[in-house]
């Protein structure tokens, strides 16, 4: 029933069994492979928060309203959630490195774009309204082709890892990310000093560069599924199998936007402090947040090497901690520790979420699986100004407390039957994997 592929590796032959086993390759192989899609992802994080922190100021600068400014991020964030899906399952029909390469190409094109419509704007070239429209259209770039690159990624460390070490690759690219968006302001400041758009050009090129690297030096021997003679299973958003991974991403997206969103306005408000207080206060909290996220993602996962559902458990209530020390009267250590306390609660979540949706599916439906889960993230930024923040003008820890109940639903949903049965699927392709892979070879990724 199976052929040798090396020394320490078995695969199954027959179409029944195709994609039993994870992509064979080589050591080195998988090492670039890793080490480039993990350059790729955290050029990606660093654009994210590097928008947050540069547009707007530069965008005030042209007499946009706050308002007009969250309308392009907000259409970007809903093609993210239309996309992920979709080129998550193209990528099972075409391969993961076209859709990892179009989106690479979609954020460098935006954000280089973006760069030369704020210049545009500074040098009075173009209407206002025109250029207002242009900028919506250029970031929708990144909405629509960016949201193939990290679901694709995902995809591709699931074909070349076991079940066994899915959830520490699955962490592996989740902290590359993460790692961007610690970066991102820093790397934005210090280019910032020569003016306000060379940001936008060096990560544009950056990006245009580490696509090109990509083409040549990211290997990808699965065949496309189209070449496959086995029968698919449809994935969509209501199969039973990826519901409560979806409802648990839902959820995480929308404390997190809801706790980040409002943090600033709080500590304003109950404590009192100046303008500049409170960027030195919030500022110190979301690195101490991010931290403790990557700390979970780079040491405890790969240190320990939890279960899903240990992942999942534990972040959720870690979280809950977190978020419960916002509703207590609040100081600023206090604050920064609940951060601390959520961001690894997060740390652990994420990649649980993720490892658990790609362990629930067949190996052929992969690509799918990471697009919903990766459509997930951005639902708290589409949706959240229009729940916390008008909750936090009736009460200000009203979205402290939704993010508290929130955490709750997932407690229940951690208990429900359909995840009891979900496990129990998990195990038992974990014990036939084992069967059909040498147990000596544990380092694919």
């Amino acid at each position: 029933m199976t052929q040798s592929l090396g020394a320490n590796q078995l695969e199954p032959e027959g179409d029944e069994h195709e994609d039993a086993s994870p992509v064979q390759t080589t050591p080195e192989e998988r090492r670039r492979s890793l080490i480039l899609l993990s350059v790729s992802l955290l050029t990606i994080g660093m654009g994210q928060s590097l928008f947050f922190a540069i547009f707007p100021p530069a965008a005030r600068d042209l007499g946009m309203s706050e308002v007009q400014v969250s309308a392009i991020f907000t259409l970007s964030a809903i093609l993210w959630v239309i996309m992920s899906p979709i080129w998550g399952s193209i990528s099972d029909r075409v391969g993961r490195k076209p859709v990892i390469l179009g989106g690479i190409i979609g954020f460098g094109v935006s954000t280089f774009g973006m760069g030369l419509l704020l210049m545009f704007g500074q040098k009075g070239w173009l209407p206002f309204l025109s250029l207002y429209v242009l900028m919506i259209l250029t970031r929708a770039i990144f909405g629509f082709f960016g949201a193939g690159a990290p679901t694709a990624a995902q995809a591709y460390v699931a074909d070349r890892t076991t079940r066994r070490e899915r959830t520490s690759g699955v962490a592996a690219i989740g902290a590359a990310f993460g790692m961007g968006t610690v970066i991102g302001p820093g790397f934005a400041a210090a280019l910032a000093a020569i003016d306000i758009l060379v940001p936008f050009f060096a990560l544009g090129i950056a990006a245009l560069i580490g696509a090109l690297i990509v083409a040549f030096y990211l290997t990808e021997r699965r065949p496309p599924k189209s070449r496959r003679k086995k029968k698919e299973q449809q994935v969509n958003m209501f199969d039973v199998r990826l519901r409560p991974f979806l409802f648990m991403g839902v959820v995480l997206s929308l404390t997190q936007a809801a706790v980040m969103q409002v943090s600033a306005f709080f500590i304003m408000d109950t404590l009192h402090v100046s303008s500049e207080e409170t960027a030195q206060i919030v500022g110190v909290a979301m690195m101490a947040m991010a931290m403790a996220t990557m700390f979970a993602q780079l040491v405890v996962i790969p240190r320990f090497d939890l279960s899903v559902r240990s992942l999942l458990s534990s972040g959720i209530w870690i979280s809950l901690v977190g978020n419960g020390l916002l509703l207590v009267p609040l100081t600023t250590a206090s604050f920064v520790l609940a951060m601390t306390i959520i961001g690894f609660g997060m740390g652990l979540l994420r990649p649980g979420v993720a490892a658990g949706a790609s362990l629930a599916v067949d190996t052929n439906e992969q690509g799918a699986a990471a697009g919903y889960i990766s459509s997930t993230a951005a639902v708290g930024i589409i949706f959240v100004p229009l729940i916390a923040m008008p909750l936090y003008l009736i009460e200000p820890t009203a979205p402290f407390w939704l993010a508290f109940i929130l955490s709750i639903a997932m407690v229940v949903m951690l208990r429900s039957n359909q995840m009891d049965a979900l496990s129990e699927t998990v195990d038992s392709r974990d014990v036939e994997e084992k069967s059909l892979s040498d147990p000596s070879n544990h380092s694919r990724y």
